[in-house]
């Protein structure tokens, strides 16, 4: 029966994903209307009890190299930096998605790890994405991502502002005005996580959650602080050490309050680098061990105490979306025994 559900709930959304309007290739398996296709009564299911798809370093599928180092690297990787081929290393191992904001979204990716900073010399203001090196303006990933809202109006989509680098007031004032812009009467308004379920955000037409790990966000309705999404960091390059710290954070979890972050993630090591100069953190960290790290999401159960959203590197290298998604199919089934 399970299976069954499963095809024919893969049926209703489509197996391949329309065409890009940029011509870029689309992931193999659509999940672009995963939110709407759930089952009607798991759209009354708080979305803090729902198994939702994240990317980490959601916008690094795209860093420049020829830009200067970021502001969040150590000075003396930023006067290594001065020789070419570093930051041909330093995007190797800055890099950690495939897919860019659309494609993510199309393959059912909803929460978005996002990382900014302002540029040495920009006498604009101009907010960039950053991870060691400078990625595509904010304004650009947001429009990108609004665009797909617009053409998808019952997907809802977390935003996550966590780390902030050369911005003083001034510069938050004006990224906080290109949210206001980019998506208007779509952001929805910090208030009670458990309130926050599908029906009641399609009835307000809201679909994005803006996380704000700044005081700035008491100024504005409509950023939520960063308590309310703590996401835990192992910091380690074992799959073993990952899953313990994994599995000990979601014993912890707060049964109300916040939403909750598993960052299903290895993290490089110096030495880890130094041994993998040129592959870079796809070839040396990350292919080896998400088969592992995907075993470990398919044992998981969504709910109050369970896995909420969760986040990979490379979220095209295995089926990981659907896996994350389909984990919604427990709750179905708890719900349909509780009626018996």
């Amino acid at each position: 029966m399970l299976a069954f559900r499963k095809v024919r709930r893969k049926l209703r959304m489509g197996t391949i994903c329309s065409p890009n309007p940029g011509g870029t290739k689309t992931p193999e398996v659509c999940n672009a209307d995963w939110m709407a296709s759930l089952p009607p009564r798991l759209h009354h299911v708080p979305l803090s009890n729902l198994a939702i798809p994240g990317s980490h370093d959601s916008f690094s599928y795209w860093v420049d190299e020829k830009s200067p180092v970021g502001p969040d690297q150590t000075p003396a990787i930023k006067r290594l930096a001065r020789i070419s081929f570093v930051k041909k290393v330093m995007k190797k191992w800055s890099v950690t998605q495939n897919l860019t904001f659309r494609e993510q979204l199309d393959a059912g990716i909803r929460y978005f790890d996002l990382r900014v900073s302002s540029k040495p010399g920009d006498a604009d203001q101009e907010i960039y994405f950053i991870h060691g090196l400078f990625g595509i303006r904010v304004w650009d990933g947001l429009m990108e991502i609004d665009s797909f809202l617009t053409q998808h109006p019952q997907e809802i989509v977390f935003l996550d502002f966590n780390h902030f680098y050369a911005m003083d007031e001034a510069h938050h004032k004006r990224l906080i005005l290109r949210i206001q812009e980019a998506f208007g009467s779509k952001l929805c308004s910090a208030c009670s996580v458990e309130s926050m379920t599908l029906q009641t955000l399609w009835e307000k037409k809201c679909q994005v959650l803006i996380f704000y790990h700044c005081p700035f966000y008491k100024q504005y309705p409509f950023l939520w602080p960063g308590k309310k999404i703590p996401a835990p960091w192992a910091n380690t390059t074992s799959v073993r050490k990952l899953i313990l710290f994994l599995e000990t954070t979601l014993s912890e979890r707060s049964p109300r309050g916040s939403f909750h972050v598993s960052q299903a993630i290895l993290t490089p090591r110096v030495k880890t680098i130094a041994r993998g100069l040129v592959g870079g953190l796809k070839n040396t960290l990350v292919h080896r061990n998400l088969p592992a790290i995907l075993d470990w999401v398919k044992t998981q159960k969504p709910g109050a105490m369970g896995v909420n959203i969760i986040t990979s590197d490379f979220v095209d290298l295995v089926d990981f979306a659907t896996t994350v998604i389909e984990l919604n199919d427990l709750l179905q089934e708890d719900r349909a025994l509780a009626k018996c």
